[in-house]
Parts: structure tokens; sequence; C-alpha cells
């Protein structure tokens, strides 16, 4: 077995960490041959990789030292800009200096022609680590579920919508559970299967909407796999533009239809499956889901998603085997969480299940009825930030995260009320 192999099931952040020296070793030599290369990766709060190149032989100094990275990477637009410096940004945009990268060898993963990308965790100078960077809040609520006696798996699905370079889906209707009507996608995805070989797929099928289709990635430990859920999205958009298409994350990438994140969870102990935690963990879930609606919703396409799309429920119930919920129960001993679009950050869509699923256990919550309707998630960005404004996402992930979540969700609608689009225009010539 490669130390580079993506195990299955549960890894408690000290296994995790054993596994990650004992890759460093063979990494460190990987590196050290002429003409390697490492591909540094930090997964920033757009869900998205800010990236940098190091050659042989530094590159295999790098794994000892780290390296800097400007702090303004989870403080910045989706443009790259800065976002205005306040409160919690402050320490990532004052001066724009370096965040110290650690290299976390246990994600290595070959890229072909001898380079390796590699996912690090951002710390200050001082050592302390960077509290806004998405791997770092996900880690605390990782730790804090441990103090608990449990350890999550996670499974996470993204759907993606492949387009031409014109905007097109390479399917002219939907495709759900098809092989007709795929052709023109099957040299992308032939492509697509090379290059994700040693990820981890356990599945890869057509979905409902025109161009829609889905990878999924075996369940694993949280941070792999929403490091691998990135790394496939990544992959995913290379070899998309290898074939002239586009591979399209938008939550709605239509009115009606939606890209999802779906976060499977199970919980386990030192001794197998956890069942008898599920509900008090569900019922927390339950409970804050509303009051965390920006991070499942982080931006003004996400909210067309949860209005229109059938499949993307917006109220909060739970059912045995109900895709038509927002909670679903998977046999005996499994969550899918149906909350999150395709656009959301997914180390801080599982840092939120964790943080509220915690509070339910150390409350010993109890979960509401099957079926039974307990409320709605923001029906809009301007709701979902009066909810951040309350004090209870603070509670759950912090008051620096709170308050990054808020100036990214300000900057979203600052800018969308600032465009003039396509609706704009067909709209106001309705009105001449």
């Amino acid at each position: 077995m490669s130390p580079f192999d993506r195990p299955v099931g549960p890894r408690s952040l000290a296994v995790r960490a054993e596994a990650g020296w004992a890759a460093a070793e063979v990494l460190r030599r990987a590196l050290a041959e002429d003409g390697a290369r490492l591909v540094l990766l930090v997964p920033d709060p757009h869900a998205r990789f800010a990236a940098v190149e190091l050659a042989a032989p530094f590159a295999a100094e790098v794994l000892d030292s780290g390296y800097g990275v400007c702090s303004y990477v989870f403080a910045w637009t989706p443009e790259r800009e800065p976002l205005p410096e306040a409160g919690p940004l402050k320490p990532y945009l004052g001066g724009f200096g370096d965040l110290r990268v650690r290299l976390d060898a246990a994600t290595a993963f070959p890229l072909g022609d001898r380079t390796w990308a590699v996912v690090g965790d951002a710390e200050f100078p001082s050592g302390e680590p960077a509290g806004l960077a998405p791997r770092t809040v996900l880690r605390s609520k990782l730790a804090r579920l441990e103090e608990h006696g449990l350890v999550p798996s996670i499974g996470i699905e993204h759907e993606v919508v492949f387009r031409t370079a014109q905007g097109e889906p390479l399917t002219g209707h939907g495709v759900d559970y098809a092989l007709g009507g795929t052709e023109r996608l099957a040299p992308l995805l032939a492509d697509l299967r090379d290059a994700t070989a040693g990820l981890g797929v356990e599945s890869a099928r057509a979905e409902c909407h025109p161009g829609q289709y889905e990878v999924v990635l075996r369940h694993r430990d949280a941070l792999a796999a929403c490091d691998d859920a990135l790394l496939l999205q990544m992959l995913t958009r290379r070899v998309a533009a290898r074939h002239g298409a586009q591979a399209d994350y938008l939550a709605a990438p239509e009115s009606g239809q939606g890209n999802s994140c779906h976060v499977h969870l199970s919980l386990s102990t030192s001794d197998g499956l956890a069942e008898f935690a599920l509900g008090a963990f569900l019922a927390g879930v339950m409970r804050d889901a509303r009051a965390l609606s920006a991070v499942w919703a982080p931006t003004w396409n996400s909210y067309v998603r949860l209005r229109t799309a059938p499949f993307s429920p917006r109220e909060l119930r739970w059912g045995p085997d109900d895709r038509t919920a927002s909670i679903r129960l998977c046999g005996k001993s499994r969550l899918e969480f149906r909350f999150a679009g395709a656009d959301a950050q997914p180390h801080l869509v599982v840092a939120a299940l964790l943080a509220a699923g915690t509070a339910g256990l150390a409350e010993q919550l109890k979960p509401p009825e099957a079926g039974a309707l307990c409320g709605q998630l923001a029906s809009s960005p301007w709701e979902a930030l009066e909810l951040l404004e309350e004090g209870r996402v603070a509670e759950l992930l912090g008051e620096d995260v709170a308050g990054q979540q808020a100036a990214l969700l300000r900057e979203e609608l600052d800018a969308a009320l600032g465009s003039v689009t396509e609706l704009h225009r067909r709209r106001g010539a309705l009105r001449s």
C-alpha cells in the first residue's frame, strides 16, 4: 500500500498525523529528483486553491521549513481583491505579510510529469494557526468532536455541468443515470478517469440536468474528504479545458436546476460505528442549520438554487431515505446533509456540520420526528447576513470566522447590486 493511497473510513487527527510523517519521507525522495516539482495548495474561502509551484531541489526543503503565502488569501474577493480591512480581517490585510504554510504530506497526489500536489496548513510567523484558514477551522471542530470520543467519516458529492466554450451543455437534455445521450461527454470522461486514478473514486454517473455529471469519492477522514473534493474539482476543470469545454460548479446552473455539495457523514468510536450518537448530532444540526445559511449558501447564485431547484430543499426536515428532505437518513448509520451548493467551501461546510452536531451531542438534544417541519434556511443573502450577525455562528465557528463570512457576503451583495445583467436588460425591455 502506498503512503499516498486514500484510506477509506474514519481517521483520528493523531492517526492522520502519523500517516503524514510516513508519507513525508517518501515524498522527500520524490521531490529530490531532478525535474521534480511541487504544487503547494491552500484552500481559500471561495472553494478553490491558492497555489505556488516550486521546483527541485528547493521543493524537498519546503517539507521541513514550509513556504510563505500572502496572508490576504483568506480575506480576498473572488476577483482576488482584498476585502475591507476591518475586525478579524486586519491581521490578514495589514501589510500583506506572509503566512507560513506547513505541508501535510498525507495529501500528496501525483499530477504527472514528476509533479506533486500537496495541501498545506497556514500559520502566522509566531506559529499560531491562521484562524480564518478553512483547514484550521475544520481541524478545530474535529478536535472538539474527538473530545466526545467520536471520529467522523465523510463523503462529499459535487455535481458539475459540462459546457462548450460557448456555454451550451454538452448534452441536450437531462441524462439521469443514462448511457445513451452522453456520447459527447465520453472522451472528456475517459481522460478524467485517468487524471483521478488513485484519488479513490467510488462512482460516476450522468445526472438529471443537461450536461450534468457527478463523480463521487469514497468516504474518508474529514480533512481528506474536503481536500480531495477540491482536488477533484481542480482536475475536472483542467481536463475539461483540454477538451475545449467548461466545468460549471455554479450552485444554480439555470433556474430550477442545482449543483449541490451533499455531505454524507457517519460517526465512529474506537470500537466501530456510533449509531447511538446520530440522533443528538442530527438534532444539533437541525437546530442551527438556519443560522448557518451563509455557509451552505455563500453567493447570490446560491439562493437561486435554494428557491427554485426542487431537490435542493430549503425546508428543514429529515426523513429515512428521502431525497426531498434537507437531511436524509441512509440506512441506520449515515446522514446525508443536502443544504450546501457546489459553490460552498467544503471545509467550512463540514466544520459547520461538526460544530452544530457536537453542540447537539454536548446538550443531548432529541431530534424531531421524521418528516416534521422545523423551519427554513435563509431565503435570501440579506436574511443570511442578518443571521450571521445574530451571534450563533460566532458561538459555533468563532467570532473571527463569523466576521469573515459576513464580510464576504457583504462584498457578494455589493458586487451583485453594482452589476447590470441580462435579467435587467430583459425586464427593462418588457417595460418599454
